[in-house]
């Protein structure tokens, strides 16, 4: 299969993570999909030809032997989905200081370690390494106050991928920090405005869009360039 582009994305026994495996397949990408447990993915499993990885992104050591088994692959897209709501009571001091802990760490430390990684897995010209970020991890936006710490995890990343892309020297790598939009998820319940399908398909296209371009945008699914 000359030609064929190739992704890693992390987290997709669900969701949206799930909804980009299934628009790159249909694209006809090779697609490489990590899973914290294989035995609970049956979607994932029922999609044809993807490679599916055990993968804890919190752990190191699970990161680093993902890394061993996969050092050889070079990837034109890494996708970093994974990623938790947080407490339930987000008020700043109300949940416990571990919660709080674990939300900044899978949300904000983990993506960008896991990047650090692969970063040299990505193809040096064309090669996309993507953030699902959040609107609401704008610090310009005043809504969902219900989700404080969620918010401050999602500008918590941008800072932390603003930081790593000031690090890559010369290399040619593009960067996107995307907002999904508000999907019809787990986390975004029944009463959001989108379906996984239209959100992840406008995803791909800015993966497509920017590819080659060099920097880093935070946009959303529709391609419009969202404020830090």
């Amino acid at each position: 299969m000359s030609g064929t582009k190739n992704a890693l994305i992390i987290g997709a026994s669900r969701g949206l993570g799930l909804g980009l495996v299934q628009r790159l397949k249909e694209d006809g990408w090779a697609v490489t999909a990590t899973v914290r447990d294989k035995n609970r993915a049956e979607a994932l499993h029922a999609v044809p030809d993807v490679h599916i990885e055990q993968l804890d992104m919190d752990d190191a050591g699970s990161v680093n032997a993902l890394h061993e088994r996969l050092q050889d692959q070079v990837f034109d897209l890494l996708f970093v989905n994974a990623g938790v709501k947080g407490p339930d009571d987000q008020k700043p001091g109300a949940a416990p200081a571990h919660e709080v802990a674990q939300l900044f760490w899978t949300n904000c430390v983990a993506p960008i370690s896991l990047a650090q990684c692969f970063t040299e897995n990505l193809h040096p010209d064309t090669g996309v390494l993507a953030f699902m970020s959040s609107g609401l991890g704008s610090i310009t936006s005043p809504d969902a106050p219900e989700l404080a710490l969620y918010k401050a995890s999602k500008a918590a990343l941008n800072s932390l991928t603003n930081t790593f892309v000031s690090q890559l020297g010369d290399r040619k790598l593009t960067v996107l920090s995307l907002h999904p939009g508000w999907v019809k998820t787990d986390m975004g319940g029944e009463g959001a405005d989108i379906d996984v399908a239209t959100s992840t398909r406008g995803l791909i296209d800015q993966v497509d869009a920017y590819a080659g371009k060099g920097g880093h945008f935070f946009l959303n699914y529709k391609g419009e360039t969202l404020p830090w």
